[in-house]
């Protein structure tokens, strides 16, 4: 690969692992920071490439040419910025100084970003993940499309879960309240579940009633509470051959005041694979894996995540398998690296819980076909002295790939200042 994309190179390795975020997301905005910085500020780029492709109003990527000194992410002043740094040594240097200092901070970002592999990472980089069967709760008001919220009407709303598997069930609730929080009775005028049209085909199924009550019914916890609500179980309503988006539409009516709500739900009638028993835990290389056994029947890649607690139940990791299984018995592994373990130092013993996953499908709608969710805990590890995990930083072929090129880019803008400080001598 030349050096020219090394940067948008490795902006794209940091989200391999499904759903990232926290630490490579600060990353990226630390990269993307760099890159929009004020052109006046930076020193290499003379004049605007005609070759290069806008980025924004007198900023431009630069390819980067044979030999030259600035990296790939170098940003073209126009020309009154450029002329205005050629002509005076003070600004020159400032900005030389500045380009060495931005390589810099990008290499040391890189290489504390990469001390653990993407697949084990801290919770506090996932936080949005590390509880995913906790219902999704929602507050809004009161509305129907196309027009006015009601400003004196809410409505909070909760669903179970939204992706579903298998004999999985969903349970919806709907309440509504007034200005001073007291709670108000909810009449229904319609209420479906159906799955919508697809690349303009319409549905092959009728919607079916979804029967959303206050009566105790059809998965509704309590009676007369004004808390309405109804449970979805896909395989026994009509949708047991369907994989794909179920919807749910409510015509509803608060106090003469009209609104409309609709939840999504996507559904995986056949699991891909099976989970078959118990996890086990292993010390290996410096590093404690949980090993999941499993019985694939669909070959293919498999993307499964499990989470990590502390002693204490708190969240501790995220750790995550990418890669292909073929048919047949196999173990899924899960990495909880070293040098994670030594760093953080939690008490022990650890809790791996509500693991998931789904079989990627590539090109296709809906992407994914869901395994069977394992909620709650799995395992709780024996107690480990820290001793017996490595301090070794994660190595790789590709993070020594872009070590060494940030910091040929580092170099770069080094030299480049001291020619700048010699210049300068009288």
């Amino acid at each position: 690969m030349k050096r020219t994309g090394w940067i948008v190179a490795a902006l794209a390795a940091m989200f391999v692992v499904i759903g990232q975020a926290g630490g490579w997301r600060a990353f990226a905005e630390r990269v993307s920071n760099w890159i929009s910085g004020n052109p006046a500020q930076l020193a290499n780029a003379t004049t605007a490439n005609p070759n290069a492709r806008d980025v924004g109003a007198g900023f431009a990527v630069q390819p980067r040419a044979a030999g030259a000194a600035f990296p790939g992410t170098a940003l073209a002043m126009n020309s009154n910025a450029a002329t205005l740094i050629n002509n005076d040594p003070a600004s020159q240097l400032r900005a030389a100084q500045e380009r060495f200092d931005r390589a810099n901070e990008l290499l040391e970002n890189y290489r504390k970003q990469t001390l653990y592999p993407f697949d084990s990472r801290p919770a506090r980089e996932h936080p949005d993940q590390m509880y995913p069967n906790q219902p999704v709760i929602e507050d809004r008001k009161l509305k129907k499309p196309g027009e006015k919220a009601s400003q004196n009407i809410r409505l909070k709303t909760s669903q179970e879960r939204v992706h579903v598997a298998g004999g999985e069930t969903v349970l919806f609730s709907v309440a509504a309240f007034d200005e001073n929080n007291a709670a108000l009775p909810i009449s229904f005028t319609r209420a479906i579940a159906y799955d919508p049209p697809r690349d303009g085909k319409p549905s092959r199924r009728n919607p079916i009633v979804f029967p959303i009550n206050d009566r105790g019914e059809a998965g509704d916890l309590s009676s007369s509470d004004l808390v309405y609500s109804a449970r979805l179980s896909p395989n026994l309503q009509g949708f047991a051959s369907y994989s794909g988006l179920i919807r749910i539409e409510l015509d509803l009516s608060v106090n003469g005041q009209a609104g409309f709500l609709y939840f999504d739900v996507f559904y995986s009638p056949d699991a891909p694979a099976i989970w078959t028993s118990r996890a086990r835990e292993v010390v290996e290389r410096g590093s404690l894996n949980f090993y999941l056994p499993i019985d694939v029947r669909v070959a293919g890649r498999y993307v499964i995540t499990g989470r990590i607690d502390d002693a204490k139940g708190q969240p501790f990791a995220l750790v995550t398998f990418n890669d292909e299984l073929a048919k047949g018995a196999r173990e899924v592994k899960l990495n909880l690296f070293g040098k994670l373990l030594v760093d953080e130092k939690p008490v022990f013993p650890l809790a791996l819980r509500d693991v998931d996953g789904f079989l990627l499908i590539p090109d296709a709608d809906p992407d994914r076909s869901l395994l069977q969710r394992l909620q709650g805990r799995q395992l709780v590890t024996q107690t480990y002295p820290l001793t017996v995990f490595s301090e070794a930083e994660w190595d790789s072929e590709e993070r020594r790939r872009y070590l060494d090129e940030y910091g040929k880019d580092v170099e770069s803008a080094r030299a480049h200042l001291e020619h700048i400080r010699r210049s300068m001598k009288p």
